[in-house]
């Protein structure tokens, strides 16, 4: 290569730091400095955008719970798969970055020939074996960032891939401890249907002893009859949906439903309070959001990708080696080497197919941080939903309660009355119905205060 060329290249290689990429600003989305639904004396947690999400559900203190989470950490099926996108993602930046460095390559040819006598200056045959060792380097001048940029896309790829596993990881989480305190709740609506189902029995048979002698119409044990039998099918029913909710949790940890069970447990945990994190900080534990913003920093940087089409690509290559037809192969007086070519290529026409890419780049760019927006406002619709649920439910529950206990004392009463002949077993029956509903309605409340406290925990990133 002629020696003007050489001192050109210190001039060049600095301009591959140029970037057709336009300036990168994520959208700004107000935050307000509280929520709207965050109850009065509720600490705001102090901004840890960095720690680690932790174990979140040992705040329920529940050892099955604890087990279940870790046992599904190992062989969830969905874990797996978000595993394996993270992992083609990261390859996928790998072999992009491949492209900021030279490609190497080497050749070897053996040629066994011979050489006519006719041919020009000869007068003999000559036969004879040519041996050549080399190789070749190439590389592209990256002078408008088009590698560079396919570079920061593929590695933001990756980084949305990586809050994709999270944010799967949390949903599975969630779903996990959501499911686990469904199937506590049936397990409490059955130990109370049982409970309900033994006072019928006794109320059936005194109402019969009652019918025997002639105290107690038949109709009274008809009554009787009808409800104990109505809370026996609630039995049934409940047990189907358990089983049907044990399956479900089979399924969300990655084993067998036919070989899966769980042991049933009277009673609720209570729901622990959660503070929510100021609003600002949202934007940055959200995985979602994490990830929406990525894939827009990626679909900027493809921008610069596109544009860098409208000017010349240059690339530089250098070859060298050993030939030989006899004699030392690898010796100085059978080498060679080559420097060049230092190319340049510029397409002049292409039908519009430039410009194309880049309005589609620009439109996928304006997809992306459309999609960023809106990932935004759902995650604080997602808090305030979950917070407003939580403080509402609490009011709920204590006015459940209390319904609960009236009407345990309205059956007391009705049970008396009856006793004492004061009223027909159609008072009781009311009673009775009145006081399952109201007793079923409470467990189901806090069973809701639990899915609140999961709910706050998932909208707030964990």
């Amino acid at each position: 290569m002629p020696r003007n060329r050489l001192t050109l290249l210190p001039l060049l290689l600095p301009l591959g730091a140029c970037s057709m990429a336009p300036a990168y600003a994520p959208p700004q989305v107000a935050a307000l400095p509280a929520y709207k639904e965050a109850p009065d004396g509720w600490t705001q947690a102090v901004p840890d955008d960095a720690s680690d999400r932790g174990k979140w559900w040992a705040m329920f203190n529940d050892p099955v719970l604890d087990d279940l989470e870790a046992r599904m950490e190992k062989a969830s099926p969905d874990l797996a798969a978000s595993v394996a996108r993270l992992d083609a993602a990261l390859a996928a930046a790998r072999e992009s970055r491949a492209d900021l460095f030279p490609t190497a390559s080497a050749s070897g040819d053996v040629i066994r020939a011979r050489a006519s006598a006719r041919r020009p200056g000869a007068t003999v045959a000559n036969t004879y074996t040519d041996v050549t060792v080399g190789g070749a380097l190439a590389y592209e001048i990256d002078l408008w960032g088009r590698v560079r940029n396919a570079v920061r896309a593929s590695k933001a790829e990756a980084q949305a891939s990586a809050s994709d596993l999270t944010n799967v990881r949390l949903s599975l989480q969630a779903a996990l401890a959501g499911a686990y305190f469904q199937l506590r709740e049936l397990d409490s609506q059955a130990a109370l249907l049982r409970q309900t189902v033994d006072a019928n029995s006794r109320a059936l048979d005194l109402t019969t002893t009652r019918h025997d002698g002639g105290i107690a119409s038949g109709l009274d044990v008809n009554r009787a009859q009808t409800v104990l039998s109505a809370a026996r099918a609630q039995i049934s029913d409940v047990a189907r949906q358990r089983a049907i909710t044990e399956h479900a949790i089979a399924t969300l940890i990655g084993e067998v439903a036919s070989s899966f069970s769980i042991a049933p447990v009277d009673g609720l945990a209570a729901a622990p309070a959660i503070a929510p994190q100021k609003p600002s900080t949202l934007l940055q534990r959200r995985p979602d959001i994490a990830a929406a913003e990525r894939r827009m920093f990626a679909a900027n940087a493809r921008i610069g990708v596109a544009r860098a089409a409208f000017f010349p690509t240059v690339s530089l290559g250098a070859s060298g080696g050993w030939e030989a037809t006899g004699g030392a192969l690898f010796s100085t007086p059978a080498s060679f080497w080559g420097l060049g070519p230092l190319s340049t290529v510029l397409d002049l026409f292409d039908g519009g197919r430039r410009a194309a890419r880049v309005k589609m780049t620009r439109a996928q760019y304006d997809e992306m941080a459309a999609d960023y927006r809106k990932t935004v406002l759902v995650a604080f619709r997602d808090v305030e939903d979950a917070l407003a649920a939580s403080t509402h439910l609490a009011i709920q529950s204590k006015d459940s309660d209390n319904a609960a206990a009236a009407a345990q004392r309205t059956l007391d009463l009705a049970l008396t009355r009856y006793h004492d002949g004061a009223s027909d077993y159609l008072e009781v029956v009311v009673a009775q119905t009145s006081s399952l509903d109201a007793q079923r309605a409470a467990i189901a409340v806090r069973a809701a205060q639990l899915q609140a406290a999961i709910d706050i925990v998932r909208a707030l990133g964990g």
